[in-house]
């Protein structure tokens, strides 16, 4: 407060050089980014010292989705709407995508290593990851570290790193498993497909019309619309549980938005309380 106030009594004109100033200091390193992969280590550490204190830990999965979406549809996902998140946030970076997750016991194969392509590690490894991976982030002075999950199956390992590293560090620094971006991405997106009209059977869980209207949103490279389209209602066994059919971009988009705001409010609500 004495250094705001000193400021203050500055005339009006050496408020604004040093305003400018301190612009031309720091729109360099935000110019470049939130991806953290694309910054140097001096680049990061001014960063951090500069204020960015939050980082997201992006989660997927290279498994099947379908014949009509490609297997690293999670990866692209997560990766793009962490970085809408962290610009929407501020003072936050994005950390490499995290590709390799249990996906089913590979022998015998179950779950989606039953399709070819699909990627499994076992449970302990993936967590073990997860928690060499915020243990790194807080070394460098990263204090809110936050778990963003793309894929269901592995919520329970989120929770565990989580309450883990939270009860060893107290408030030193915080995990965040944060259940609100998958919980918009999956439960109210399906409610709003279903308030426009579509019903559960074709919005689906897995690669149906849900999941496809978001990958086309954010990236329609990754989805085969004439496959989607020439595949017939209820096909067995080809990977999908709903209808892609009829996906948009438009719908995907809604679900874009609301995935954002919703994860933005989330950490916004756990944001540390200025004393």
């Amino acid at each position: 407060m004495t250094a705001m106030r000193e400021v203050a009594a500055l005339p009006r004109w050496l408020r604004a050089a040093l305003l400018l100033a301190a612009a031309a200091f720091v729109a360099p390193a935000f110019a470049l980014g939130v991806q953290l992969e694309d910054l140097t280590w001096t680049e990061l550490r001014e960063r951090i010292a500069m204020g960015t204190t939050t980082v997201l830990v992006p989660i997927g999965g290279t498994e099947q989705n379908g014949p009509h979406m490609t297997l690293g549809k999670h990866n692209v996902r997560v990766k793009l709407l962490a970085a809408r998140i962290a610009e929407r946030l501020g003072h936050a970076v994005v950390a490499p995508v995290i590709a390799y997750v249990p996906e089913g016991s590979i022998e015998p194969a179950s779950q989606h290593m039953r399709y070819t392509g699909t990627i499994s590690i076992p449970e302990p490894a993936f967590e073990a990851l997860l928690e060499a991976a915020a243990r790194s982030l807080r070394r460098h002075g990263l204090r809110e570290i936050v778990f963003l999950g793309d894929h269901g199956g592995y919520r329970a390992s989120l929770d565990r790193v989580a309450a883990k590293l939270n009860r060893e560090w107290g408030n030193a620094a915080r995990v965040h498993a944060l259940p609100e971006y998958y919980r918009a991405a999956q439960e109210d997106f399906a409610l709003a497909l279903k308030a426009r009209g579509f019903a559960g059977d074709e919005i689906g869980v897995h690669a149906g019309l849900a999941d496809t209207a978001l990958m086309l949103a954010l990236d329609p490279k990754q989805v085969r619309m004439e496959v989607a389209a020439a595949r017939p209602r209820g096909a067995a066994n080809d990977g999908v549980t709903g209808d892609p059919r009829r996906a948009t971009v438009e719908l995907g988009q809604a679900g874009v938005e609301h995935i954002v705001q919703a994860t933005v409010a989330a950490l916004q609500a756990r944001a540390p309380k200025a004393k």
